[in-house]
């Protein structure tokens, strides 16, 4: 099985999905913006394709970020969707998928920057992996957007701040605002690049500082994420 990791920061890493790649033997391929990269469009030689965070929205220009071109990337997810490939995204890549699939992104009502609670949908009753949880559990948060819905969509999750953490497009594509990769590792990649806006959100109810952010213990969501991953690799013929 082969799977392509779109990243649009170095920080904003893949975290525990690498891992899980790892101990499954998938094979893993990059398009790595912020060193150059461009699209594979002539090639889809990937089963599963994961598109990750940044601090971009899909409305940022190249005049705000040179490395970051949001319609061709769409344009991207358009192809895979139509290629019939299994497709997550995390955090703007879910608003990219969103947006691919007809449904703009919005602001959340809160910015999240921590580990909070889910609270499951009734939707989530009747999904193959979220079906499985106990509501609430803890998971990853750091965002300010969220993605848009389908007529098709379905909310599998919320949070007290954000009422789209979890969306399901359709049984292979899915958006996942929350951050069920976040590890050690990728946490400290994200406060060291994150000290301004760590500053200048510091107070509000759903953002935690560095300390509590190092603090958490990220392998129970990561067990989370390892059995959807294995649900979505299962959709892969």
């Amino acid at each position: 099985m082969k799977a392509h990791i779109i990243m649009h920061e170095s920080f904003e890493a893949p975290g525990a999905i690498l891992d899980w790649c790892k101990t499954n033997h998938v094979e893993v391929s990059y398009t790595q913006f912020y060193k150059g990269d461009t699209l594979p469009f002539e090639i889809l030689d990937f089963d599963i394709l994961f598109v990750m965070g940044g601090p971009q929205c899909p409305d940022t220009t190249t005049d705000e970020c040179s490395h970051f071109d949001a319609q061709a990337e769409i344009e991207f997810i358009k192809k895979a969707v139509r290629a019939n490939k299994a497709i997550l995204g995390v955090c703007l890549g879910a608003q990219l998928i969103g947006e691919a699939l007809g449904a703009e992104y919005s602001h959340s009502p809160n910015r999240e920057i921590g580990v909070f609670d889910l609270h499951l949908t009734e939707s989530a009753k009747n999904d193959s992996v979220f079906s499985k949880f106990d509501s609430p559990f803890k998971v990853g948060h750091w965002h300010g957007d969220m993605p848009g819905l389908t007529e098709e969509a379905e909310i599998l999750a919320y949070s007290e701040g954000c009422p789209r953490q979890v969306v399901k497009y359709s049984p292979k594509i899915y958006g996942f605002q929350c951050h069920f990769e976040f590890n050690l590792e990728s946490i400290r990649g994200m406060i060291e690049n994150s000290s301004e806006e760590l500053e200048a959100y510091k107070g509000l109810p759903y953002v935690e500082n560095p300390e509590q952010l190092l603090s958490h213990d990220y392998s129970e969501m990561n067990a989370k994420l390892f059995i959807f991953l294995d649900y979505l690799s299962s959709t892969v013929k």
